[in-house]
């Protein structure tokens, strides 16, 4: 069969097209009861793994005393898929040990498949959809050994597929780093919010003074607070040619987000409803949904002029207060922490304009609120740089497979 658009230049010739279970073995993972399985490790026990270290990669590892088969131990290169439940079809590997029964082994002969390389075809979109596809319609997602072994693969020799898969090998260690750096700057920001709004490390004026004593006060009576109009949902509508609606769906975690499942407009007069136009730096919180607290952002141009929508909120700059600093607190632990613990947890958990308003932080003079602020937002933008390379990185090695396979 034909090749893929991208090759390394020292390989040439067709690629052969078969099915997986005409190239691999499948082997279900071991019935373990609680009784049998033990939280800590000793002398003659082994690892027993479960979905949750694969899907979750939980490092909560339960340890078996195992004398079956060796097929249903998974070596550090083998490869094991998740059989049935919401993730069904997660491919697993990176850990070794005795698979639990809703998991279950892919074995190859390593002289003719690459296992790295077929982990690669598998994590493809093509096989994603392909699962997707065969497992609906049921009550519970499922896969057996007929759909895994149905599926479609294609491979050339050994020496090009075990270059394919240490080439996009080194792309995943690239991605991995910059994940790592992603974790450490949002861990060295979360130690820094936590020492500047205890007063552990204050910062001093420019002449070298030292700054006053900091107050405490309610979000509501250091910001100008609104809450969004009851548009009627006929009003809004697909039709871009009207006023951007800024609706809680709209509103993520630190960022504002659309498409044209989530976008909507109004097309009517505005004339009345001018105090729910969005500014730049205003402060957008959602106050519904499964993130409540949580999904909350910083207005810029880009959104600015979209209309607020009943059950977002919206925290304006009032004098002698630093929004940003604001922005720092809402987004904090402290202030998830606070939504948790007063939310409506019946139904859509929710939060009220009152629980917003009577949220109680620390704040110091607007000098030093503002030194707060740029320190904490200079470390915001080196996030998002990095935020952006690993989302540059992940399109990048998507366009990868698509062209290095068939």
């Amino acid at each position: 069969m034909a090749a893929p658009k991208l090759r390394f230049k020292e390989f040439d010739g067709d690629w052969i097209k078969s099915k997986l279970g005409s190239e691999a073995q499948f082997f279900q993972g071991e019935q373990v009861s609680l009784d049998d399985q033990c939280s800590e490790y000793a002398h003659g026990l082994i690892k027993f793994l479960r979905i949750e270290n694969f899907t979750q990669k939980s490092k909560d590892f339960r340890y078996i005393r195992y004398t079956g088969s060796q097929e249903k131990i998974l070596g550090e290169q083998d490869i094991a898929i998740v059989r049935y439940g919401a993730t069904a079809g997660f491919i697993c590997s990176g850990e070794t040990g005795v698979i639990a029964n809703n998991l279950f082994k892919v074995s190859v002969d390593n002289k003719k498949i690459n296992q790295k390389y077929l982990e690669l075809v598998l994590k493809t979109e093509k096989t994603f959809n392909y699962f997707q596809a065969e497992m609906s319609g049921g009550a519970m997602p499922a896969l057996n050994f007929k759909i895994v072994g149905n599926l479609d693969i294609t491979y050339s020799s050994i020496q090009e597929q075990t270059k394919i898969a240490s080439f996009l090998s080194a792309v995943d260690e690239k991605i991995n780093q910059l994940t790592q750096k992603h974790e450490l700057l949002s861990q060295y920001k979360q130690g820094m919010m936590q020492k500047l709004f205890s007063q552990e490390i204050r910062f001093k004026a420019d002449d070298g003074r030292e700054f006053g004593e900091w107050r405490k006060a309610k979000v509501g009576n250091i910001t100008e607070t609104i809450f969004g109009y009851p548009f009627d949902s006929k009003e809004m509508v697909e039709d871009n040619n009207g006023i951007p609606l800024m609706r809680g769906i709209n509103i993520g975690e630190c960022h504002i987000r659309h498409s044209f499942e989530l976008d909507r407009f109004f097309l009517k007069d505005t004339s009345k409803l001018e105090k729910y136009f969005v500014r730049v730096n205003d402060i957008v919180l959602s106050m519904d949904g499964s993130k409540v607290g949580r999904n909350s952002a910083f207005v810029t141009v880009k959104d600015a002029g979209s209309l607020l929508v009943q059950r977002v909120c919206i925290l304006r700059e009032k004098e002698n207060t630093n929004i940003q600093y604001v922005y720092q607190w809402i987004i904090s632990k402290e202030f998830h922490r606070y939504v948790d613990q007063v939310k409506t947890s019946s139904g859509i958990p929710h939060i009220s304009g009152k629980q917003i308003q009577d949220y109680e932080i620390s704040y110091p003079c607007l000098e030093e609120q503002t030194k707060i602020a740029n320190f904490l937002f200079a470390i915001d933008q080196k996030i998002e740089v990095v935020t952006q390379q690993i989302e540059q990185a992940k399109q990048w090695k998507k366009g990868l497979l698509q062209q290095m396979f068939v």
